[in-house]
């Protein structure tokens, strides 16, 4: 079992002085009343990673220590700003695998070996408040780092650290700074305790070890820089997603969905710029990957629509345990869905896509249009896409209601979203134009996937109709939802066309430089 918690600290070089008498008083900062000196520790961590570095490459810290209050393994995965997710899990002799497993997408499988041992005497105070409320942890480290590698060295430093209590005002280490810096305490280079003793043993990691090492594209103002840093963001962003949709977290499964559909429809629209046959397998595993995880995301999608509007009705219009049959539905299926998920994250499948993805960031495989001017090759691709929605919309309003138009108009969605994705891939060399014809063209998707939802949900509502009907409860309820569903397509069906004519009469298109 793990805990998971936010650590939000800065880092410090400390002065070589033995004792602490540089040590500003902090009991004048604003919401410290006192400085409470605690019992010394001694801190001894082994920490892990495959042979090429990729955890640390990634910006992420697996260890095993012993010593302190809370001895364990400890995984440190990056946040913004100052701040780690670390998660913790029981002292054990090999790494456990359910923080194994919160690796993988760093690690693409590889195994995993200790790198360097780092022990620690730790000085330990308490910055509290008028109530004796932690509100920051001060430490002074004097550190000893060995290399476990054959070819490793030693180190040894001294290193401040200042950590917030958990709801503390973060604001906090901006004043505790402010007084360092009157004593000429500067922060460390290092963001940590291991990218330092990486570099001064002789271990640090290659450039562009793991994930997140980009190529450096094909020069300044180039179609094949913009579009190299497009792909870069979206593979770290997928990466990063993949330990907190197997915690099953919020909105995570469908941010890592929307990832793998920006990468795909980037490899699509801008293939001038990348080879196809590099990139037409990948797209097709992303495609792949994103069917696995849009089963989950479509039932949370679902569940919340159909439970607001349960709730929405007055109470005499709920006839039957109707709640409690959609709670039921719900967890059967939205289990069956994680599971799926869980299956394709732990699959070879998987880790062939992570090494594909890799490759393709660390060695792009560019056509020549990658090496022009990102202006006019950017243009051309964003209006290729414009041009093939508004063909889908043409074809979806021309179309009677009815299955077949409601076939059209999802097809017509699918369509706007690869020019949403478009336009954020070029808008670093486009600029407004392009930024404005994505905010337009989003508004023609928010009344498709409105339109798309209600087609599902009423899908939905009649299977759950029929099971009610089957156990011998009233129906109404889910006849009335049916209904309502109806209406509320037939609504964004006529709303549609004025939406539409507001992108196509908007001039964004003449803008890039086309006309049709």
């Amino acid at each position: 079992m793990v805990q998971s918690m936010r650590e939000t600290e800065r880092k410090y070089e400390a002065p070589s002085s033995a004792d602490t008498s540089w040590l500003p008083a902090l009991n004048r900062v604003d919401g410290v009343a006192a400085v409470v000196d605690r019992s010394p520790e001694e801190l001894d961590a082994v920490y892990y990673d495959t042979d090429d570095l990729r955890l640390a490459g990634s910006s992420a810290v697996l260890r095993r220590r012993t010593g302190g209050a809370d001895a364990g393994w400890h995984l440190k995965l990056p946040l913004a700003g100052d701040s780690r997710e670390e998660i913790r899990s029981a002292l054990t002799d090999t790494v456990p695998k359910d923080l194994l497993d919160l690796t993988v997408s760093r690690t693409r499988g590889a195994a995993l070996t200790p790198v360097v041992r780092i022990r620690s005497t730790r000085e330990v105070r308490h910055l509290v408040d008028d109530d004796g409320a932690l509100r920051a942890e001060l430490c002074v480290d004097t550190v000893r780092a060995q290399s476990l590698r054959a070819d490793g060295g030693s180190a040894e430093w001294r290193e401040i650290e200042v950590e917030l209590a958990e709801d503390a005002d973060p604001a906090l280490l901006d004043a505790v700074e402010k007084k360092f810096r009157k004593k000429g305490i500067a922060r460390a280079q290092s963001p940590s305790k291991l990218a330092r003793a990486l570099d001064e043993t002789g271990t640090a990691p290659s450039a562009g070890a793991g994930a997140s090492g980009a190529s450096a594209g094909p020069g300044p103002g180039r179609a094949g820089t913009h579009v190299l840093a497009y792909v870069g963001e979206q593979v770290r962003a997928l990466t990063a997603l993949d330990p907190a949709v197997r915690r099953n977290r919020p909105d995570a499964v469908h941010q890592m969905r929307v990832a793998c559909r920006r990468l795909r429809s980037c490899l699509r629209t801008y293939r001038s710029v990348f080879g196809r046959g590099a990139t037409d397998t990948v797209r097709g595993e992303l495609k792949w990957l994103a069917g696995e995880l849009g089963a989950e995301r479509d039932q949370e999608v679902l569940m919340e629509r159909l439970s607001g509007e349960i709730g929405a009705l007055p109470e005499e219009l709920v006839l039957g345990p109707v709640a409690a049959r959609l709670r039921v539905w719900d967890v059967v299926d939205s289990t069956a869905s994680h599971q799926r998920s869980l299956d394709a994250l732990d699959s070879p499948r998987y880790l062939a896509l992570l090494d594909a993805l890799t490759a393709l960031v660390e060695r792009p495989p560019t056509r020549a249009k990658a090496g022009k001017d990102a202006g006019k090759v950017m243009a051309e691709a964003v209006l290729k896409e414009y041009d093939r929605l508004a063909d889908r919309m043409t074809e979806a309003l021309e179309l009677g209601p009815g299955p077949e138009r409601d076939v059209a108009l999802h097809e017509a969605r699918k369509a706007a979203k690869k020019v949403r994705y478009a336009t954020e891939v070029a808008r670093p060399a486009l600029g407004k134009p392009v930024k404005e014809l994505g905010k337009q063209v989003k508004a023609v998707q928010q009344v498709l996937g409105d339109h798309q939802d209600s087609v599902v949900a009423r899908g939905t509502l009649r299977d759950l109709a029929v099971a009610a009907q089957t156990a011998g409860e009233a129906g109404f309820t889910w006849g009335l939802l049916y209904g309502s569903e109806q209406a509320r397509a037939q609504a964004r069906e006529q709303e549609l066309p004025s939406v539409w004519e507001l992108v196509s009469a908007s001039g964004a298109r003449e803008r890039l430089g086309g006309d049709r």
